[in-house]
């Protein structure tokens, strides 16, 4: 019989991704969503596709490519753990549970880390609204007794992929601003240090760590882990060569034909991301992740190093933007 996959979440760039790959080695794929084969808050439908599924994959939540105002805010951690309890009954209440349940969380939940990487053993669990959002969600989603499911929460480092955050950076590249982003002084608002989003100035000076994942790598990750019963629990899906943020420019402007960038330090960041409607954070926060149980359960990697992984992501960029060119009207959001 041909395996049964579920998809919760499946419009953003990692879930139109699994859904492509799991369909094309011949699973039947069904999906959770605003809209799909099942919507959020009809339970009964969910818990009719669940039923007897081999994996359910949840990576529903709204982006943190956004500002952390108070009403994003509580969309971003509403939009995950909501969805993760929902799903969480679905499961309970279905006659066949599902065997594996992998449900996404993220690496930013360990802390600032300049001096030591960041491991499920002995990683820190860091402080702020991310943080906060980030153990919240993993508190859904092991909470309860699910005798017959196995839960994994993938603490996803940032993924380099077409769709990814990595677009914008290739336009900065490309225009000559793809320098190294710089942390220094700048404006806290009462409101934004209770909130949590105020990102202290750390003078890493280009140097915060980038711990990153290519998208072939996520998907490799979660076969890996369905196929592997000792593994339960968090894991870190990030490659196994972090690097920094300096080297990381470097390397996209190499790959995009750009031999200088301007530097980006924090005032021009922090006045570009109101422009755009994003955080800071999102670049300045040093993330020094190592996916130690993957490697010790002898996951191998189809892309292990920056350079490799941001060539492969920059091509698929270039490809696409030809395919869009020849025909104006197509678009990369598919509906799933």
């Amino acid at each position: 019989m041909r395996p049964r996959v579920v998809v919760a979440g499946a419009s953003g760039f990692i879930g139109r991704y699994l859904v492509d790959a799991f369909r094309a080695e011949g699973a039947d794929v069904t999906t959770v969503g605003r809209t799909g084969d099942a919507v959020w808050g009809d339970t009964r439908r969910i818990t009719e596709l669940v039923d007897g599924a081999d994996l359910v994959v949840n990576l529903a939540g709204k982006s943190v490519d956004c500002r952390y105002g108070a009403r994003n805010r509580a969309e971003i951690l509403r939009s995950r753990v909501e969805t993760t309890r929902e799903l969480r009954d679905a499961i309970r209440a279905a006659r066949r549970p599902p065997r594996v349940w992998c449900n996404a969380s993220t690496a930013t939940i360990y802390r600032h880390a300049e001096d030591r990487p960041q491991t499920e053993s002995d990683g820190e669990i860091g402080t702020g609204f991310s943080v906060s959002v980030a153990r919240a969600w993993e508190a859904a989603f092991f909470d309860g007794d699910l005798p017959g499911t196995r839960r994994v929460a993938l603490r996803i480092a940032i993924v380099l992929g077409d769709g990814s955050a990595l677009v914008p950076l290739i336009r900065l590249a490309r225009l000559g601003l793809g320098g190294p982003h710089l942390d220094g002084p700048w404006f806290a608002t009462r409101r934004r240090r209770a909130a949590g989003t105020f990102h202290e100035d750390r003078h890493t000076h280009g140097r915060q760590r980038f711990s990153w994942v290519h998208i072939a790598d996520v998907l490799g990750a979660i076969r890996f882990v369905r196929d592997h019963p000792e593994i339960d629990g968090v894991v870190n899906v990030c490659a196994p060569h972090p690097t920094d943020d300096r080297t990381m420019m470097r390397t996209l402007r190499e790959i995009v034909g750009r031999r200088f960038g301007v530097p980006l330090p924090r005032w021009m960041l922090e006045l570009g991301s109101i422009a755009i409607r994003t955080e800071t954070e999102l670049v300045l926060k040093s993330r020094w992740v190592v996916p130690a149980r993957l490697e010790g359960a002898g996951y191998r990697f189809v892309h292990p190093e920056l350079r490799g992984a941001l060539a492969s992501a920059v091509a698929e960029h270039r490809q696409r933007g030809r395919q869009e060119s020849r025909n104006p009207t197509s678009s990369s959001a598919r509906p799933v």
